[in-house]
């Protein structure tokens, strides 16, 4: 028998992967290294502006708020008024590839008061996950990117090599050193965010905070340096409920930019049954079946993550269909 037919099988794949949902935003890598692009491009008067502080967009008619980033531009400075940066998000793309108009994010350290500079008196500043569910496919993307892009700037003023203060360039891409010259990027956090499934086929949620509390979820960690992701599952379910993974795949991601994360999904299977909650970031752990997992979920009994999060995707997956819950 040849080594081949005596081998082991494989972790068999999964026939399918959590869905890709298309780029809605051309980023024009290329067309904002020109110098200057930004302010060109709002001198064009062809570019929409968003606006963002505090890590809280404006949204009015339950949408993000659009004026012309020319005329806010003109409104700032007329009100003396600068912001931290101004930033290039992109062009809107439809579902043909058809760019639309080009967006430019204005970020604020205090917030603008409704009824001033032309916004509605009813619009207000909110987070993404007050908002979230009513935001269309390109809102819940702008205001993803910029939430992302904007904490990098907040927390990256000055040069890691030398301490000086860094400039804004590449339409707000790069962070560049005038004293050493070093070019700084955008960051983003890698961690695991993982189903486990024991050997009979069920699932194991967990979650923290007060150990009688009804929300559960997936189990995630970050990446260490020098990790692989799939020693980051292993080791991560292991740190935290003492489960022993056999095997994992990866399946999909999701950008969480709150801060800066990028949650790379797995799913992962054990031979143990027995969890263990570390006490600590897991306080309480729990095997369900597909019936017991719906029962629980719709008598109240747990709540599991929102349909936003790639958490919700991969329980999903598991279960082999949309889960009905009480949100309405």
């Amino acid at each position: 028998m040849s080594h081949a037919q005596s081998a082991a099988p494989a972790f068999p794949l999964m026939d399918t992967v959590l869905p890709v949902r298309p780029a809605r935003i051309d980023r024009g890598s290329v067309e904002r290294l020109k110098p200057g692009m930004v302010e060109t491009l709002i001198d064009s008067g062809e570019a929409d502006a968003i606006l963002l502080s505090q890590r809280r967009a404006l949204i009015a008619d339950s949408g993000l708020w659009r004026t012309g980033a020319l005329e806010l531009r003109n409104a700032l400075t007329a009100a003396g008024i600068t912001a931290s940066a101004t930033i290039f998000l992109g062009r809107p793309l439809d579902s043909e590839g058809r760019e639309g108009t080009p967006h430019v994010l204005f970020v604020l350290d205090e917030p603008l008061a409704p009824g001033s500079m032309g916004i509605p008196d009813s619009a207000d500043w909110i987070g993404f996950r007050e908002i979230a569910t009513q935001l269309d496919e390109l809102d819940t993307a702008l205001f993803v990117e910029s939430s992302a892009i904007s904490n990098w700037h907040a927390t990256h003023t000055h040069c890691p090599q030398c301490g000086h203060p860094t400039n804004i360039e590449a339409g707000g891409w790069v962070r560049r050193c005038p004293r050493d010259n070093s070019e700084h990027y955008p960051r983003t956090d890698p961690a695991i965010i993982v189903t486990v499934i024991g050997p009979d086929g069920r699932i194991l949620l967990g979650g923290g905070g007060p150990a009688d509390a009804k929300n559960f979820s997936t189990l995630a960690g970050f990446v260490e340096p020098g990790e692989s992701l799939e020693q980051a599952v292993v080791r991560e379910i292991f740190e935290e409920v003492g489960i022993r993974v056999t095997a994992c795949q990866y399946l999909g991601s999701q950008s969480w930019p709150f801060p800066a994360s990028l949650m790379l999904g797995f799913t992962a299977t054990t031979d143990d049954v027995e969890a263990r909650p570390d006490g600590v970031e897991v306080t309480r752990a729990r095997w369900f079946t597909r019936e017991e997992l719906q029962s629980a979920v719709l008598d109240g009994e747990i709540t599991i993550s929102t349909r936003l999060s790639i958490a919700r995707s991969l329980i999903e997956h598991w279960y082999g269909g949309i889960i009905e819950d009480l949100s309405k």
